[in-house]
């Protein structure tokens, strides 16, 4: 659905805008408590942050703890399928947070690829077909001083007609069992 309503607007609004307006408008994100306050024009870096409120308090008066990881949870994936085209496939598969000291304040992160990152993808599904990307962010105060969290991410990229031939060989498999 979200990304049949982006080709739409895609129309009438950059990527940028839309990426940003999407997220802080959509239900889904809404309820991490998260905001996206900067997109770059080639989508290689959105900037969130969480603002301590009633809405993501816990018992001892910091930002909850699943607030922080909602928030960051899907920004990566989804910048990676905007940022690549639409021959590959990419997928959230594995993510972990540590937790450093209670966030009694606004958190700030920054997702951040480089040209040189997405060349490297391009090149390694080139070659392999699929990889598994971890990035890995920290969830500070404004100026940076303070770390709150850090998250790891493990994406999955691959190839889309690689992809789809490896499901269809998995359907086959399970199927002659």
């Amino acid at each position: 659905m979200y990304a049949q309503i982006q080709k739409v607007l895609e129309k009438f609004m950059s990527k940028a805008s839309i990426y940003k307006y999407g997220f802080n408008l959509s239900p889904m994100y809404r309820r991490s408590t998260g905001r996206i306050v900067e997109v770059s024009d080639d989508l290689l870096k959105v900037k969130i942050k969480i603002k301590l409120s009633y809405k993501n308090s816990n018992y001892v008066g910091s930002i909850f703890g699943g607030s922080l990881f909602s928030a960051t949870d899907p920004i990566f994936m989804i910048q990676l399928l905007n940022i690549l085209d639409n021959n590959y496939v990419v997928w959230d598969k594995a993510a972990s947070i540590k937790f450093k000291r209670p966030a009694k304040e606004t958190c700030y992160v920054d997702f951040i690829f480089t040209q040189e990152e997405i060349a490297e993808i391009k090149a390694d599904i080139a070659i392999k077909k699929e990889i598994d990307l971890v990035k890995n962010i920290k969830l500070t105060n404004k100026d940076k001083s303070v770390v709150f969290a850090e998250v790891s991410k493990t994406i999955y990229i691959a190839d889309k007609s690689y992809y789809k031939e490896k499901r269809k060989n998995k359907k086959l498999k399970k199927s002659s069992l």
